[in-house]
């Protein structure tokens, strides 16, 4: 089977409906008998449970889907416009996404509300003089850290839906450690990619035995204030973070600029990453993915590219993103301190999760994310950030072909970097 026939998606939107709630987003539907025989009975794991268990929280999700039923993805405005998850091989194939079920009992969390997501969207920068998580004159400390409620548990709001798109917004005011009042609207549109599409965007020749599915976030940010923001005001920037499943041999690929001049990689985010779990190789960067060692790095505008990826050699899935990115934009420093220069951040980051010092763990999970460069804008202007995800897996004779035509290394290359 070709990858144009077997993603060939004319992408429609339906609408899964919940028994449980009667907290409705607009455009959702009240018929929950068809979609419950649907779902029932999947397995842990499938995109068929995690289908059921969120339409039990949200009886406004949006799912696009393509005309067979095989790639599926499914957007939430209740839950601040997030893709929570996708699949290439319907209701019985793997949830892509990680979704953090225990994360919807219970009060709501002080500091914030990890739902999961494949793909979220917040403001940055998270530390710094210009942070939008501390409030003015606060340590910069888990005390007070605090993920702004517009972006961690209000609903946003549903614009419009069709067959490949959905739409949402939500106007925001935000203020950041300088004091700055920051007044804004932020609008995200999610759209299933068609076949023709992945291949024209990824430069992929047709190939055999490929399940896929993809999907492009289009998100932007108006400044609906007075003032512009500058460099002493202040800007915010958008954050698009991926929160995927791990494996015992899943590893994150990042190529860089090999010729640029100055450090290929922050990696010291969270204490420095132990030696054994990252490596460095003509123009690759390779990350363990494991969900068992909580690490963070970032690519600095200098050497960045705009394209990652991982492989998990368990599951059989390879992961494309893709982003915009501007090498002589300014991007904001996110690090929890204020002796930093606040405009020399990183422009891409990874993580892999793992246990605190206290043993206790989010996860397991391991997310690839991008930023835009620091929105310096003037009243009525808007910045745009372009994010895509695409998923892979079957025959492994093809995933190779399209990893080393994005990334530049097989996947049996990959595999190979932490193996035992």
């Amino acid at each position: 089977m070709k990858i144009k026939d077997t993603l060939s998606v004319i992408a429609a939107a339906a609408v899964l409906a919940s028994c449980n709630s009667d907290t409705k987003t607009p455009g959702a539907s009240a018929d929950s008998t068809k979609t419950n025989t649907i779902m029932e009975n999947h397995t842990p794991g499938t995109f068929g449970y995690d289908a059921q268990f969120l339409q039990q929280k949200d009886s406004g999700l949006i799912v696009l889907k393509s005309s067979d039923g095989a790639s599926q993805v499914i957007v939430s405005p209740r839950y601040q416009a997030k893709v929570f998850t996708s699949t290439a091989d319907g209701q019985t194939g793997k949830s892509f996404g990680w979704v953090n079920y225990k994360a919807f009992e219970g009060p709501e969390d002080a500091h914030m509300n990890a739902y999961g997501g494949e793909d979220r969207l917040w403001l940055g920068p998270e530390g710094g003089v210009f942070s939008l998580y501390f409030k003015p004159g606060t340590k910069m400390e888990f005390a007070n850290w605090k993920t702004p409620a517009s972006i961690d548990t209000e609903p946003w709001t549903l614009d419009a839906s069709d067959a490949a798109t959905v739409s949402m917004s939500k106007t925001m005011s935000l203020q950041n450690y300088t004091g700055t009042a920051l007044q804004l609207k932020a609008v995200r549109q999610v759209s299933l990619i068609s076949a023709d599409a992945i291949a024209a965007d990824l430069g992929l020749p047709a190939g055999a035995g490929v399940k896929s599915v993809a999907f492009k976030t289009t998100n932007s940010i108006t400044n609906n204030g007075t003032a512009a923001w500058d460099e002493k005001t202040g800007a915010p920037c958008m954050w698009n973070l991926d929160m995927f499943m791990p494996s015992e041999a899943c590893t994150i690929v990042i190529p860089y600029q090999d010729n640029a001049a100055g450090k290929v990689a922050t990696t010291d985010y969270f204490g420095e990453i132990a030696k054994d779990r990252i490596r460095f190789s003509n123009g690759l960067l390779y990350f363990k993915a494991d969900g068992k060692s909580r690490g963070k790095l970032g690519i600095p505008p200098a050497r960045v590219k705009d394209v990652a990826g991982s492989y998990d050699a368990i599951g059989n899935v390879l992961t494309i993103v893709k982003f915009d990115i501007d090498p002589a934009g300014k991007y904001l420093n996110q690090e929890w301190r204020t002796d930093r220069a606040p405009f020399s951040g990183d422009a891409m980051n990874a993580y892999n999760d793992g246990p605190l010092a206290d043993g206790k763990q989010m996860g397991p999970f391991y997310e690839i994310e991008s930023v835009s460069p620091a929105a310096f804008l003037k009243p009525g202007a808007t910045q745009t950030h372009k994010h895509s995800v695409y998923h892979f897996t079957g025959d492994k004779a093809a995933l190779n072909t399209i990893a080393t035509k994005v990334l530049g290394v097989s996947v049996d290359e990959i595999e190979k970097v932490f193996g035992k």
